[in-house]
């Protein structure tokens, strides 16, 4: 079982964030790699659907944040682009593998080796040693860290949905972070990456050779009285996505 010890658990009480060497095994990790690989080689996105991913808030808005390719992805498995891949007529001009920025946001639903991850004992425990008594999870995605690209997170705005529901505005603005006052926090294959969800953050460019590799999934107590805000989606940092018929959150003790 993976439950946190009391000083790990004060330790992330504390800092907001705690990081958990070794959580996954080799086996764990092959088996993402090779059927994210098989996702990938299977990938069929119309042109007028390849979205380039940002976390600038004027292409927030400009592109993922207004299309319903991206607005709908909630409950499926869809796929993001990074910057510069494809030419004036949306074609890739690098290979399609290299070209991915983000797979999201249900791949804990619809794909059996990531929900088998993300509903394994160990992780269950490991919440439950975190006091959740009914955790469901929000979403989740694979991310490819490109080589040359960067990004960063915040918790000072908030991607909403607008009043008519076909686009999306931003609530708040996003400081201007001290550099300094981040921590850096290096990361074995097969580590854990605890993070709070009011816990700023970033990721710095990728300036190997290689891509580096997550899955993350998101989790939220939803005990009695728990009110999910209908202005909810994605601000890329929070991903707080809305449930729907088709997939409500799934509860994580299965």
């Amino acid at each position: 079982m993976a439950c946190l010890s009391p000083s790990q658990l004060k330790k992330f009480q504390e800092d907001g964030f705690l990081l958990l060497e070794g959580f996954l095994t080799a086996d764990e990790c092959e088996a993402m790699q090779q059927r994210i690989g098989e996702i990938v080689a299977e990938m069929d996105v119309p042109l007028h659907c390849r979205t380039e991913f940002s976390t600038q808030e004027d292409e927030q808005l400009r592109t993922q944040g207004n299309t319903d390719y991206f607005l709908s992805s909630g409950d499926k498995v869809r796929f993001f682009f990074e910057k510069g891949v494809f030419n004036k007529k949306g074609n890739f001009l690098v290979p399609p593998e290299k070209s991915i920025n983000k797979i999201g946001h249900a791949l804990h639903a619809h794909d059996p080796v990531f929900r088998s991850v993300t509903h394994s004992p160990k992780v269950q425990a490991l919440v439950r040693s975190l006091g959740l008594q009914l955790p469901v999870v929000v979403q989740s995605m694979y991310i490819f860290k490109q080589p040359h690209f960067g990004g960063e997170g915040g918790v000072s705005r908030r991607m909403i949905r607008a009043p008519e529901g076909s686009a999306t505005s931003f609530l708040g603005s996003e400081p201007a972070w001290d550099n300094k006052l981040f921590v850096p926090l290096p990361v074995r294959r097969g580590g854990l990456v605890l993070i709070h969800g009011e816990v700023v953050h970033k990721s710095e460019q990728n300036l190997s050779d290689r891509s580096r590799q997550a899955y993350t999934f998101h989790l939220m107590e939803a005990a009695a009285g728990t009110v999910w805000s209908p202005e909810n989606w994605p601000p890329l940092a929070l991903c707080r996505l809305q449930p729907t018929t088709e997939l409500p959150f799934p509860p994580l003790y299965i």
